[in-house]
């Protein structure tokens, strides 16, 4: 053997020894569902806009990056330049904690037509139960379609002109909607971390909620994981949107059309809660006008594909059953009669991995099929500030350690 043979295995012999070298380990900490929003009166892109988007994140980590969606956009999409920075109160933000944002190393970034944009780390240490204020400039550019979370429960705000690091924005005008962001990731040094998705309609939007208050269940759900040692590095997803569907588009595509965007593709997912199929069960059964009619068996085929697709890559379901609905607008006795079989498919089936009982956790012990007066909003439809806090306590966070 010469010695140019003896020096390169002595190399692969050391290279081998190396320790492997771990890669990030990323995690969602807040994430939303976007739908489409038309744009026929140019409101967005007519002139140069900065928006500083506010966002309650979930676990902390010691890096960020941010995700930038045009998925319903129709042409392209640019973004000028960004900032991510906690944020102190109303528009202002910690002026020694902004970053500049980047996208492979630009200030920059074109969006393509139904795609996203997921930024360079960001330097940042973010705390847990924490707000963000994500800034970001749109420049004057012809958009016919918006790609949008419309129901944020949140202020944010939107400036004229580029201002996007500016430590508080000057007479801003509010927003109540979530356009063009669709997420933030955390990086942890944790290798366990990981994250669980809230999959649903509007009562995991958190619809009747006290704005400004995160007082969503997913939310309230994320306080009670950080508040345990066992759970406090599981990050909480709210993947809800108003008005969803199993089955049928109504606002936005329906649950199996958008799942492997609002679920599967997120970072570090592990668990997913389904709470999803009243309004699928209202609209078919509603007393003046149904439509769209599916059956109970419809939406059992419906749910078991979601549970089946999350299952192929790794994930554990956890079904929760649907609340009272008795005296909302489109309850009907066939309709209630229908979320009693659903309910009692996602307390029996073997085809989830278990399930959280949110009917009981709402309902008046006296009358099981109304909400309990301090749950109800008044709608009898959406859960008030006490009953999404009745939804997450029923929770049982041994479901998140298997």
């Amino acid at each position: 053997m010469n010695l140019r043979h003896l020096a390169v295995t002595a190399c692969l012999a050391s290279l081998l020894s190396l320790p492997a070298l771990a890669a990030d380990h990323w995690v969602g900490t807040w994430a939303t569902s976007p739908v489409a929003l038309p744009n026929p009166e140019a409101k967005y892109g007519a002139a140069e806009t900065t928006y500083r988007e506010i966002v309650h994140i979930s676990i902390g980590g010691d890096a960020a990056r941010i995700i930038l969606t045009n998925e319903f956009g129709l042409t392209s999409l640019t973004i000028s330049s960004a900032y991510l920075a906690p944020r102190s109160q109303g528009s202002e933000i910690d002026a020694a904690n902004t970053r500049p944002v980047t996208f492979n190393g630009r200030t920059s970034v074109t969006i393509p037509a139904g795609a996203l944009a997921v930024s360079d780390p960001v330097a940042l240490k973010l705390p847990a139960l924490s707000d963000v204020a994500v800034s970001f400039v749109v420049p004057a550019q012809s958009i016919t379609q918006v790609t949008h979370h419309s129901f944020a429960n949140q202020t944010s705000y939107t400036a004229p002109g580029s201002v996007s690091g500016a430590p508080s924005l000057e007479n801003p005008s509010e927003i109540t909607d979530w356009p063009f962001l669709k997420g933030i990731d955390v990086r942890s040094s944790d290798d366990k971390a990981a994250s669980i998705v809230a999959f649903g309609d509007s009562i995991t939007d958190g619809a009747h909620s006290t704005r400004n208050t995160n007082q969503r269940w997913p939310d309230l759900l994320a306080q009670r994981l950080q508040a345990d040692k066992k759970t406090k590095d599981l990050g909480v997803l709210n993947e809800g949107i108003g008005g969803n569907r199993v089955l049928h588009d109504n606002t936005g595509p329906s649950a199996l059309e958008r799942f492997d965007r609002d679920v599967l593709a997120q970072a570090g997912v592990k668990y997913l809660i389904i709470l999803e199929s009243i309004n699928d069960i209202g609209h078919a059964q509603d007393p003046v006008k149904p439509y769209d009619v599916v059956s109970a068996e419809d939406l059992i085929a419906g749910l078991s594909q979601l549970a089946t697709r999350a299952h192929t890559h790794g994930i554990k379901v956890y079904g929760a059953t649907l609340t009272p609905y008795v005296g909302a607008k489109y309850a009907s006795p066939a309709g209630e009669t229908m979320r009693q079989t659903l309910n009692q498919w996602i307390r029996t089936t073997n085809q989830l991995d278990g399930f959280i009982d949110f009917d009981k956790a709402t309902q008046d012990k006296g009358n099981p099929a109304v909400f309990s007066s301090s749950a109800d909003s008044g709608d009898h439809l959406h859960p008030a500030d006490a009953g999404y806090k009745s939804m997450s306590d029923s929770i049982d966070l041994k479901l998140f350690t298997r």
